[in-house]
């Protein structure tokens, strides 16, 4: 299921009960804030404070580098 994303950030508006299984089962550990090109775990207390809107989610952090986004400098030292 999780194919058709590759390489593909999901934003958190996309979330629909498939992706939210993914979530739930941590086979997604990455998100990101889209307006400042920043990723880490979805455990960062940085990334819980982000508004939903910037929020995106990817399965692998190859993805997110691959995409241009640059690690968190708290949850990613």
């Amino acid at each position: 299921m999780y194919n058709t994303y590759l390489f593909r950030m999901i934003n958190h508006a996309e979330i629909n009960q498939s992706l939210f299984k993914l979530l739930h089962a941590r086979e997604i550990e990455w998100a990101g804030n889209q307006k400042l090109k920043i990723y880490g775990t979805l455990r960062c207390q940085s990334g819980k404070r982000m508004k939903n809107i910037n929020r995106v989610f990817f399965k692998t952090e190859a993805e997110a580098i691959a995409l241009g986004y640059r690690p968190c400098k708290k949850c990613m030292k």
